[in-house]
């Protein structure tokens, strides 16, 4: 009777890692694709958005609906639907939902910072901060230092514009 052989264990190659891997990079360039004709460059490639169907009021509303960009939400059968391939988490079904909570949005950032808001209360306040941000950002970089600030300001002395020497 011969015997049985096990499988050679000796290459380190995990299967379903590859596999997974291939699935999300056909996944993402199958979105890309979807995205190009609408004219989509600018998008947060991960993230996750639900609707509640118990608190939504889709069908007396449909704001959601008309203020998605990429019309990634649509009506189905009596429910708000979703294709999650459209969705780039912009947030403006969020910002139009007249139903807080309904709609809830996790988006990750570039620098891998993840946002959450369900609320157009939240999304604005995650937009000020941003902003916030960004105009401190470009302040420190036109004045790194207090001094620089100081020796400008009175380089254009008290009315702002610059004096003659």
């Amino acid at each position: 009777m011969p015997k049985e052989s096990k499988p050679n264990k000796s290459s380190g190659t995990d299967i379903f890692q590859i596999l997974t891997e291939r699935a999300e990079e056909e996944r993402k360039g199958q979105r890309e694709k979807l995205l190009a004709p609408l004219g989509v460059k600018e998008y947060f490639a991960e993230g996750t958005i639900t609707v509640n169907k118990r608190t939504c009021k889709g069908l007396e509303c449909k704001l959601c609906m008309k203020a998605c960009p990429t019309n990634a939400l649509f009506w189905k059968r009596g429910e708000v639907g979703l294709t999650r391939d459209l969705c780039i988490y912009c947030g403006a079904c969020v910002l139009n939902c007249i139903v807080d909570d309904c709609i809830q949005i996790s988006r990750k950032r570039p620098d891998g910072r993840v946002e959450r808001f369900s609320t157009p209360r939240g999304f604005v306040a995650l937009q000020h901060n941003i902003d916030a941000r960004k105009r401190f950002e470009k302040i420190s970089e036109v004045f790194p230092t207090a001094e620089d600030y100081i020796e400008q300001q009175h380089k254009l002395g008290s009315h702002g514009v610059s004096k003659k020497k």
